[in-house]
C-alpha cells in the first residue's frame, strides 16, 4: 500500500491522510480486512437491508445503484440537495470519481452508510424518513434468549465480592455480545474465564479503576459502540459506576443516525432500558435505577454529528473536546472508536498508545475487542507470541484490549 500526498495545512475537517508514520488503511488489497468489507460485507448488508423492509421501486434502484456503483463504478458524490452535500463535498473531494478500494478505509465505510441512508430515504421527505434501516436486526438480538440468560447471570453477581463484580462488569462491557462470556463469575476464576483473560493482549485495567476511585464526584463520558446485547453491558457497568460512587455523573454519548449497522442510537438506549427493566432479579433493579438516573440528570443521553464524520478524533470540534477534557475519564467502546481514536493506519503494533492518543484533551480509555486491522499499544512479548500463534488474531474478534492513557 502506499500513502496519498498529504492535504494543505488550510483545509480544514478533510481527513489527513499523508505520511504520518504508518500508512493509510486503504481496501485495494484483494484478501485483505478492508477489502473483505468492501467487497463481501457491504454487498451483503445492501442485501439484507433490501429484504427487511416493503421498499418501494424508488429505493431499490437505489439499493442496486449503490451496490453496482462500489462493484463497477467509481465513487459518486452526493446528489447537490443533500442536506450534508457541502461538507461530504469536502471530505471527498480526492476520492470523487476513483475506486472505492482507493480511498481510505475509513472514508469509504463512512461514506457507504451515508449512502446507504440517502438510499432507503432516511434523510429525505417521504415516509422513509427516519426509519432505521438497522433496527430489525438490533430488536432482533435484543429480543433473543441469549439476552434473558445473561440477566439471569446478574441475579449470581450482585452477591460477589465488589472488585470481582466491577471486573466482571467491566469485561461484559469490554467483550459485548461474545455469548459465551457475559456476566458469569464463578469462584476461582477470573471475572470472565480464564481463556478470555488471556486473549486480552492489553490490561490497563488497573489504571481504569485508579482514575475513578469510589466516593469521587467525578462526571464520567462513555462513547458508545453496538446498540442491543453490546449496550445492555454498557449500560450495567454505567449503573456500578453510579451505584458504588465511581462516578457522579456518566454521559452516554450516542449516534445522531443509523451508523455501521448496529451502533447505537438514542432509540437503542430507551430500548435497552426497557429490557433492563422489564426483567425480573437483579436486571430489573439495575434497570430501574437507570431510568431514575435519567430522570435525575445523573446519567445523561448525548449526539454530536462528529460521531459520524469519516475524521479521527484528533480533528473533533472544540464544543466536544471541552465536553472530553471536563471528564475524569473518556471510555471509548468497540473497534470504530479505537480506530479513530489511535488514527485508521498500519502502524506498528508496539507503537505506545499514550503517544498516538496524546493530543485527546483528557484521561481516556478505549475497551475494543479486534475486529480490524489497527492495533497499538502491545509489549514486544505480546506481539511475538501472538504471531506465533498463527491466529487471525487482529480481525476475528477473539481478542481484546483494555487500554488507558492517565
Amino acid at each position: 500500500m502506499t500513502e496519498k500526498t498529504s492535504r494543505a495545512s488550510g483545509d480544514e475537517g478533510v481527513p489527513h491522510v499523508g505520511p504520518v508514520g504508518a500508512p493509510v488503511v486503504l481496501g485495494n488489497e484483494p484478501g485483505s480486512f478492508a477489502w473483505s468489507v468492501l467487497a463481501k460485507r457491504h454487498p451483503a448488508l445492501i442485501q439484507q437491508v433490501r429484504d427487511a423492509f416493503p421498499y418501494g421501486l424508488r429505493q431499490h434502484e437505489a439499493l442496486d445503484g449503490l451496490l453496482d456503483e462500489i462493484a463497477n463504478g467509481v465513487v459518486q458524490p452526493l446528489a447537490p440537495a443533500g442536506h450534508d452535500h457541502e461538507r461530504w463535498a469536502a471530505w471527498g473531494q480526492e476520492y470523487f470519481g476513483r475506486s472505492w478500494y482507493d480511498a481510505p478505509f475509513l472514508w469509504a465505510e463512512s461514506y457507504f452508510y451515508r449512502r446507504l441512508l440517502g438510499a432507503v430515504g432516511y434523510f429525505g421527505a417521504g415516509p422513509w424518513q427516519g426509519v432505521d434501516p438497522f433496527a430489525p436486526f438490533k430488536q432482533a438480538e435484543l429480543r433473543g434468549d441469549a439476552v434473558d440468560e445473561e440477566l439471569r447471570a446478574l441475579d449470581a453477581l450482585a452477591s460477589a465480592p465488589g472488585q470481582e463484580r466491577a471486573t466482571a462488569l467491566l469485561h461484559a462491557s469490554l467483550w459485548g455480545n461474545r455469548a459465551d462470556l457475559g456476566f458469569r463469575v464463578s469462584a476461582g476464576e477470573s471475572a470472565v474465564g480464564d481463556t478470555a483473560v488471556s486473549a486480552l493482549v492489553a490490561d490497563d485495567s488497573a489504571t481504569l479503576w485508579e482514575l475513578l476511585p469510589a466516593g469521587t464526584s467525578a462526571a464520567v463520558a462513555v462513547v458508545a459502540d453496538n446498540a442491543g446485547r453490546e449496550l445492555i453491558p454498557d449500560l450495567v457497568l454505567i449503573d456500578h459506576l453510579l451505584e458504588h460512587g465511581h462516578a457522579e455523573q456518566v454521559v452516554l454519548h450516542v449516534k445522531p443516525y443509523p451508523y455501521y449497522v448496529s451502533d447505537a442510537m438514542t432509540a437503542d438506549v430507551v430500548d435497552c432500558l426497557r429490557r433492563l427493566t422489564e426483567a425480573p432479579g437483579e436486571a430489573g433493579r439495575i434497570g430501574g435505577r437507570l431510568w431514575k438516573a435519567m430522570a435525575a440528570g445523573s446519567l445523561e443521553a448525548r449526539t454530536h454529528p462528529f460521531f459520524c464524520d469519516p475524521l479521527p478524533y484528533e480533528e473533533m470540534p472544540e464544543d466536544l473536546r471541552k465536553e472530553f477534557a471536563d471528564a475524569a475519564l473518556t471510555i471509548l467502546k468497540g473497534d470504530l472508536n479505537y480506530r479513530r481514536l489511535v488514527g485508521d493506519r498500519l502502524w506498528h503494533p508496539t507503537v505506545p498508545f499514550a503517544e498516538r492518543t496524546a493530543y485527546f484533551p483528557g484521561p481516556v480509555a478505549a475497551l475494543r475487542t479486534l475486529k480490524s486491522d489497527v492495533v497499538v499499544g502491545l509489549k514486544q512479548g505480546t506481539l511475538d507470541a501472538l504471531e506465533r500463534s498463527g491466529a487471525v488474531w487482529r480481525t476475528s474478534g477473539t481478542h481484546a484490549l483494555i487500554q488507558v492513557r492517565p
